[in-house]
């Protein structure tokens, strides 16, 4: 296994617990979709390594961020 899948691994598992963490609505919904896309990237990287993973992780970490944001905000709305 290359450290890639490890550290793929590492956030799947963080963004999927995270996810069970949260009240159920959208919000939820969307972080376990981030957490579904770092769970791909794992497999893909346990095959070998390759660049385009990087772009893929960096889109799912942006898309973690702002859902992030928009949980803070209903948070303070509430």
């Amino acid at each position: 296994m290359s450290d890639a899948f490890h550290y793929f691994r590492a956030h799947a598992v963080r963004a999927l617990c995270k996810a069970r963490r949260m009240p159920f609505g959208r919000i939820r919904q969307l972080q376990t979709v981030v957490g579904k896309i770092y769970h791909l990237l794992t497999k893909e990287a346990a095959y070998g390594t390759n660049l385009h993973h990087m772009d893929d992780f960096r889109a799912a970490q942006k898309l973690e961020k702002s859902i992030e944001e928009a949980s803070d905000r209903e948070r303070e709305s509430a």
